[in-house]
């Protein structure tokens, strides 16, 4: 699917100990929390209007990923993205509506010295995964479909696939249902342009204000191989959602062996290394 009328959002921080893993809890030492568990950030992956600079760059594939010439520190993100309907009044976003979900990985280079977040996020085409089985969503309440599914992802080197993120229930993220949509929305409105985050209010009006925005709601935690194994040509990421009452860990690890997912039940993305 193609999503070039669409704002793109990401969520930073909303699975505890992936910061820290990833080598970015540094970075948002001076962003104030209301809680310990609370997100750290909304930040811009796509942003449709020729003020955007490099955010107006289209970064979202469905089966390939490709590298930026100075990074040798490329990792999968493994996440649920969704696809969101976004209600305004008095150009204030005053609601999100989800209407359906999909596999996403917010492919991220470690950069430590970038000054936002978007500047690791998006570097030109082929940045980031959606995948192209999305699942309409009636919304994000407590106890909706989405709280059966599970996130797994595993990378491909040679015929070697291992495990790269922990495989997590979605209902595992630090902000979920009705309060990680209250949240978004109130970043949208108010977050600043101080230290790493950027005031979305402002790309938001770049953007004509548009109808829909596809937000990743955040990365799981590595395993120990995923923590410390980057990506490189001719290797195979794969991020898979997939319903926890279908389908075992177990099963999806076999899939992952072929790189073959059936649709049902499952929003598979599987992008090629180039």
């Amino acid at each position: 699917m193609v999503f070039r009328h669409v704002i793109g959002f990401g969520v930073a921080g909303n699975f505890a100990g992936h910061l820290e893993q990833a080598g970015e809890a540094s970075d948002f030492l001076t962003v104030e929390v209301k809680e310990a568990v609370q997100p750290k950030a909304i930040f811009p992956f796509y942003v449709p209007s020729d003020k955007a600079g490099f955010l107006a760059t289209y970064p979202l594939s469905s089966d390939t990923i490709t590298p930026p010439n100075e990074a040798d520190n490329l990792q999968i993100e493994p996440e649920v993205a969704l696809l969101c309907d976004i209600q305004y009044q008095d150009n204030k976003v005053v609601g999100l509506k989800p209407v359906k979900f999909a596999a996403y990985n917010d492919c991220s280079i470690r950069k430590p010295n970038a000054n936002k977040i978007s500047e690791k996020k998006n570097w030109g085409a082929s940045t980031k995964g959606i995948a192209s089985q999305m699942f309409e969503l009636d919304g994000l309440t407590e106890g909706g479909e989405l709280d059966r599914y599970r996130i797994a992802s595993f990378h491909q080197r040679a015929d070697q696939v291992e495990r790269y993120g922990e495989d997590s229930p979605v209902v595992g993220y630090s902000y979920f249902h009705e309060k990680l949509l209250s949240w978004i929305v109130d970043r949208m409105n108010n977050q600043l342009d101080v230290g790493p985050t950027e005031n979305i209010a402002e790309h938001l009006a770049n953007a004509s204000y548009p109808e829909q925005a596809l937000i990743s709601i955040g990365a799981t935690r590595y395993t120990e191989y995923g923590e410390t194994t980057f990506l490189q040509s001719g290797d195979t990421s794969m991020v898979v959602v997939y319903d926890g009452q279908k389908y075992s860990s177990r099963d999806i690890a076999a899939m992952a062996e072929k790189a073959e997912f059936p649709h049902e039940g499952i929003s598979s993305l599987v992008q090629k290394v180039i």
